[in-house]
């Protein structure tokens, strides 16, 4: 495809079959077409891996790797970056959307700056369709710290040029470990660049880890206090911000 560069996007999937095939329709009707596709199925039990299979056969651009253990995200992500040769790296959980544009408009972004990592805004898919939809706006900019105190990075809208970060995995830990990774590379000097632009559709599923509010709030502490090596004088400082922007975001910003 010319010069256009090469973007490889990350997606784990267990027992997906549910909604995978809509995550993978919306990476097909992408306007930009220099992708890949890595869809690491985490030992599902369900038909997860024949409809990828299926989608695969039709569109080269489509991988997928299948684990013979249920290793969690985590690993799932590692393999799918290790096994990625694009110069930017995106990700996309396999219940979630974007939007046809996501691709073109964050690659044209951060090439014309120059930039290692962007973010976009993004909206909530709510299981009751009668629900009104959510927009959760980003940031200019965001820094190492800036990171600590909000949750405004959302995986789905990620992307980052590895040329520029270098090679880079996700920590090995069960929840969270995209925090981690997001603090990691910005810890050596880069900032988050954001467009305030809807361009994905995160998926609020009843159950899901995510959507566990007592234990996402336990989860941030154990990693800043046992993965990031803040004190307990940081790590007080930097949850309570972290506390009052996730309350914000879910609760109190308005709803389209």
């Amino acid at each position: 495809m010319g010069n256009e560069p090469l973007v490889s996007i990350i997606m784990p999937s267990f027992n997906s079959e549910q909604y995978i095939e809509q995550a993978i329709s919306s990476i097909l009707k992408q306007t930009y077409k220099n992708w890949e596709l890595f869809v690491i199925d985490d030992c599902s039990k369900d038909n997860t891996g024949s409809i990828v299979e299926e989608l695969s056969i039709n569109d080269c651009r489509i991988k997928i790797i299948v684990l013979e253990n249920n290793q969690g995200a985590a690993v799932a992500r590692n393999i799918g970056l290790k096994n990625a040769s694009g110069k930017y790296i995106a990700f996309l959980d396999s219940d979630d959307r974007w939007f046809p544009k996501k691709l073109e408009k964050q690659l044209e972004f951060m090439e014309n700056r120059k930039i290692a990592f962007s973010f976009t805004s993004y909206e909530f898919i709510r299981e009751s369709v009668n629900d009104k939809r959510k927009v959760v706006h980003v940031k200019e900019k965001m820094t190492y710290k800036d990171v600590l105190k909000d949750t405004r990075i959302g995986t789905l809208t990620v992307m980052i040029n590895r040329d520029m970060t270098g090679e880079f995995k996700m920590p090995l830990v069960r929840r969270g470990q995209d925090l981690l990774t997001w603090i990691s590379i910005l810890r050596r000097g880069f900032d988050a660049y954001g467009i305030d632009e809807s361009l994905s559709e995160y998926r609020v599923v009843s159950g899901s880890l995510s959507n566990d509010k007592v234990i996402a709030l336990k989860r941030t502490w154990d990693n800043y206090r046992n993965h990031l090596d803040l004190n307990f004088f940081q790590a007080s400082y930097f949850f309570l911000f972290y506390v009052f922007n996730a309350l914000k975001k879910h609760y109190f910003e308005k709803e389209n």
